[in-house]
């Protein structure tokens, strides 16, 4: 800022009060080469010009000694006025009394009389001036303009003072999340939104004296919290809701709460908000919970799949991500016949040895990684299916994982086309199981994409049938080629009679739309005589084999 002022000629305004000619001549001959200088011949021809112009006025000259209204009359009023008690006061006198009053009545520093020193005079305003800019510039980025809580850098600032003070008291860090707050904005209205925030943060204000804590409002929905370890949470939490609820009983608002207890010193106040945010962030959707706590465990979770994120492209590249096939057997005949295959995704890691899908699949739905994990695995499986019709001269169609990401993917069937037309298969050969969840996310899109991609000639499959999400309106509206029974009900339809029943069930409905039925997860011979007898067309599952690499299929195609 001082260079953009010089660069462009910009002078600060700065006025001179005093009843006596000579000294205002004297302080203007002064301070003209470097500032714009007005006058005033008493405090009320001051206090007149001020409140006319104050806007403009970087420091004020105030002698002390003045008729019609003296200099200590005038720092009184500037004291209590909400726009001029921010302009800066240097007090002129030559009494050692006066200075010690004048500073107590609020005025910035003062000059002793005779002015015989002109460069402390100047080096003294220059001074003034600047930390009063500075402190204008601090007190505006200090605090939310909504909230009045602090802003997220003073905070982080604010907390490794208090730090200083005390390093030995036990503290915590919460972070505080209004979910679906843009919601909140649409439906009420933002200045609904605004009082949302501002009844949140006069609650957390009112709790801080008592909790000995400080508070901040980083972004739009976001609140974090600096307080003594073993504050009630869940009392907390009844008392924002509570508040809310009397205030503003038509919000319907939801919040998330975060907490890192008594934090780790050795870290910085950054780490710790991390660490509370990312316990915040966990619950995100889960209805059933409101508050998480962070925990090594949880550190040590969020490390590994923090890992499992940074490393995919890697494994991708390299290949540590293998695709395994598991047979599927046709049953309907006097003996199985190999039909066809799943493709399913294995990662052998260089650091962590073999990683469970049940490890990175979920983490990937939840980011949206799983569309390149998907890509990835039809890449592998359409090649697979090229060498084999190479090697063996015989077609093993697979059936590879189409994701909810994938169906909102525009190009979708584009890659596919791209991928068939590489590999030279046709497109029974690549089969593709959507699981019927998506149907609960957006069922108008799933129908729409999937009856596109039979257009294409494309079979469908719809993979884990009956694990919740199912309606006879889903199977009436999106057209299928197969449906694959969940494990589950393999599992447990020879222990209770309601889970036969279950099967039994799948099997009518799938009779009743013409498609096969694949049961999944089949282990034992007794297990699949009874699904032969209830009329199962396709078995898959470890009776016959477990997931194996490529090179171990082979014997099931020979």
């Amino acid at each position: 800022m001082r260079n953009y002022r010089k660069n462009i000629g910009l002078k600060r305004h700065v006025l001179v009060v005093d009843d006596e000619l000579i000294n205002r001549e004297i302080l203007g001959n002064l301070l003209k080469a470097d500032y714009e200088v007005h006058f005033a011949e008493d405090g009320q021809q001051a206090l007149d010009i001020l409140r006319a112009r104050d806007h403009i006025y970087s420091l004020i000259l105030l002698d002390l000694l003045m008729p019609v209204m003296d200099g200590f009359q005038l720092l009184s009023i500037l004291k209590e006025d909400d726009r001029l008690r921010s302009v800066p006061v240097i007090v002129m006198t030559s009494e050692k009394d006066a200075e010690v009053r004048s500073i107590k009545m609020g005025a910035s520093d003062f000059i002793t009389k005779p002015y015989d020193m002109p460069e402390v005079i100047l080096a003294r305003c220059e001074r003034i001036i600047e930390l009063q800019e500075d402190k204008s510039i601090i007190h505006a980025a200090e605090k939310d303009h909504l909230t009045g809580l602090y802003t997220r850098d003073f905070f982080t600032e604010y907390i490794r003072q208090i730090e200083s003070y005390k390093p030995e008291r036990k503290m915590d860090v919460m972070v505080l999340n209004v979910d679906h707050f843009h919601l909140i904005n649409e439906l009420y209205g933002r200045e609904q939104g605004d009082q949302v925030l501002i009844c949140i943060a006069n609650t957390l204000s009112r709790l801080f004296e008592r909790l000995q804590g400080i508070g901040c409002r980083p972004s739009a929905d976001y609140f974090y919290m600096y307080c003594e370890n073993g504050t009630d949470y869940e009392a907390l939490f009844r008392t924002l809701k509570e508040d809310l609820n009397s205030k503003l009983p038509s919000a319907n608002v939801r919040l998330r709460l975060g907490v890192y207890q008594d934090v780790d010193k050795s870290l910085t106040p950054e780490n710790w908000i991390d660490r509370a945010q990312a316990a915040c962030d966990r619950i995100r959707g889960d209805y059933s919970r409101h508050t998480e706590y962070y925990s090594n465990e949880f550190y040590e979770k969020t490390k590994y799949q923090e890992k499992l994120i940074n490393d995919i492209d890697g494994a991708i590249a390299a290949k540590d991500l293998i695709v395994y096939y598991q047979p599927k057997y046709d049953i309907t005949g006097d003996r199985p016949a190999l039909r066809s295959a799943e493709a399913l995704i294995r990662w052998k890691h260089p650091e962590l040895g073999m990683i469970s899908p049940g490890d990175f699949i979920p983490l990937f739905e939840n980011n949206g990684l799983i569309q390149k994990l998907d890509r990835y695995v039809w890449q592998e499986a359409a090649q697979q299916v090229a060498s084999w019709k190479k090697n063996f001269g015989v077609s093993v169609p697979v059936s590879v994982n189409v994701s909810r990401m994938d169906i909102y993917d525009p190009k979708l069937r584009d890659d596919f086309k791209s991928l068939l037309d590489r590999y030279h298969l046709e497109t029974r050969e690549l089969m593709l199981e959507i699981t019927e969840s998506a149907y609960a996310d957006n069922a108008d899109q799933l129908v729409n994409v999937t009856e596109e991609l039979r257009s294409d000639g494309f079979m469908i499959e719809m993979d884990d049938f009956g694990s919740g999400y199912s309606s006879l309106n889903m199977l009436t509206s999106i057209p299928l080629d197969a449906l694959k029974m969940d494990m589950k009900f393999i599992r447990n339809m020879q222990k209770d009679e309601k889970s036969m029943k279950l099967v039994e069930l799948v099997m009518d409905i799938a009779k009743f739309l013409q498609v096969p039925v694949i049961a999944e997860g089949v282990e034992t011979e007794e297990q699949l005589k009874l699904l032969k007898a209830r009329g199962c067309d396709i078995i898959q599952g470890y009776y016959f084999s477990r997931p194996v690499p490529p090179e171990e299929f082979t014997k099931f195609i020979s």
